[in-house]
């Protein structure tokens, strides 16, 4: 981050300097514009660099929470708890999810056995979150209501 901040600052110097040299300024008027123009211009650096050093900042702390989960989305909850059911009672729960998912769900992920993929906090609705962001791992979860409908939960990974 720092380094980038010196490119782009060293990077518009230099085009001030050509810019007067190009114009065959005076001597004494080329290290007046000089020293207001960079002047001005390290303040504008200053503060870009600034508000970079802040998203950065921002960025890291949402990366450091993410999850992984994948969902499988239904219309009614008498549903939603039947898959659930179905799915406690297999062999291998993540793989009866992945395929009921395939099978039941009305979510395009459900082609990809309900993955969400990884996420952070906020990128989900509410009620999603609440339960990824505070439930047990490799858990089927719910069912939650949403505004979409009914979903069934199971989060792989994450990390707080």
């Amino acid at each position: 981050m720092v380094l980038l901040f010196f490119f782009f600052f060293f990077q518009a110097e230099d085009g001030i300097r050509d810019a007067q040299e190009s114009r065959g300024l005076g001597d004494v008027y080329k290290r007046q514009v000089s020293t207001q123009s960079t002047g001005t211009l390290r303040t504008n650096m200053q503060s870009r660099a600034l508000i970079l050093v802040v998203l950065a900042a921002i960025a890291s702390i949402a990366a450091a929470r993410s999850a992984a989960a994948s969902h499988i989305l239904v219309a009614s909850e008498t549903q939603c708890n039947e898959l659930k059911t179905s799915i406690g009672a297999a062999a291998d729960p993540v793989a009866a999810f992945a395929e009921a998912a395939k099978e039941h769900s009305t979510c395009p992920s459900g082609k990809q056995g309900g993955s969400l993929g990884t996420f952070g906090p906020g990128q989900m609705v509410p009620e999603f979150d609440k339960v990824v962001f505070s439930g047990e791992l490799n858990t089927v979860l719910g069912p939650v209501k949403t505004q979409f409908g009914h979903h069934l939960i199971l989060i792989t990974e994450r990390t707080d």
